[in-house]
């Protein structure tokens, strides 16, 4: 006989199959609750399983997504919040949250993340973390914002990178209507200006960038604006990113990267910067996650 808690934990053991599934789940862009409604299984469960996968897709990534021979880098931030919006966060780890994002636009891999604060000390280890990735001199894009250009200093050192900035100029929606109150301004140019090294002006965009952050908002439950969905906790704010960034580096093929391969296989972004040699699987991810086996033994 067993007793009552053997019992339980015999009981709330996720299948194999049922943890694909919820895995599956979150990568298209579930909420956690959606997620345990849709397999049947309890939100704790679902919230454990996303922490495991998490931290294991950080963790791998941060070991594999080195020695990157990328020529170019588009850097960028996205806004989302904890708990509440910052002029209404009353408990602390409540308010605005950011993640910085750096893409090759070549390969379009996701190259270096960092979810924190939009101040100057993150962008600095935002970008100390990129530099370290990199076997070679790149070019560098990001937005005007004032804080990118001590920080790119400070990471690659001065004339170490060919390093330029898209400054873009926003004005007033030109006449009332009902979308103004969510769109008070509109982008009305941009300014190119080079900071360092000696980057091919022709060149300077962050327009990759800016899509995959609008497919980060479309594809996470989480960054959806104008509804009730947010993220309750920044580390599960931060796990959330880390498999997105594990799905789309080397399980979703790319469309682009697809049509550019010579027989049309099926190309991820990780393929196309040589980081792996095939398409992942859901159920690769997961058989992974073993913590007996060492992390190289994984790579």
């Amino acid at each position: 006989m067993l007793d009552h808690s053997t019992r339980l934990f015999v009981m709330n053991k996720l299948t194999e199959a049922k943890r694909a599934a919820i895995l599956k789940a979150l990568i298209e862009g579930s909420s956690v609750r959606s997620t345990a409604r849709l397999t049947g299984t309890a939100k704790a469960s679902v919230l454990n399983l996303l922490i495991e996968a998490g931290q294991f897709c950080s963790t791998y990534q941060d070991y594999v997504l080195r020695n990157l021979t990328c020529q170019r880098i588009e850097a960028d931030e996205i806004w989302a919040f904890v708990g509440a919006k910052e002029k209404h966060a009353r408990q602390a780890g409540h308010g605005d949250l950011w993640t910085f994002t750096a893409i090759d636009p070549d390969s379009k891999l996701m190259v270096s993340w960092l979810v924190g604060p939009r101040i100057p000390e993150a962008a600095t280890d935002f970008m100390t973390d990129l530099a370290g990735r990199l076997a070679n001199r790149i070019q560098l894009t990001t937005d005007g914002h004032t804080m990118y250009v001590p920080a790119v200093e400070k990471a690659f050192g001065y004339n170490q990178v060919d390093f330029a900035q898209l400054a873009k100029r926003y004005g007033p929606v030109a006449e009332d209507g009902p979308g103004r109150r969510y769109s008070p301004m509109v982008c009305t140019g941009a300014v190119k200006e080079r900071i360092m090294g000696n980057p091919d002006m022709s060149l300077v965009s962050t327009s990759i960038v800016e899509r995959q952050n609008l497919s980060m908002r479309m594809g996470m439950r989480r960054f959806t604006r104008l509804t009730n969905a947010f993220s309750k906790k920044a580390a599960n704010h931060a796990y959330a990113v880390s498999l997105y960034f594990m799905a789309y580096n080397f399980v979703k093929p790319h469309g682009t990267l697809t049509k550019r391969h010579a027989k049309r296989y099926p190309q991820t972004p990780a393929m196309a910067a040589g980081v792996t040699d095939h398409v992942w699987t859901v159920e690769e991810i997961l058989a992974l996650m073993d913590p007996a086996v060492e992390i190289r033994e994984k790579v």
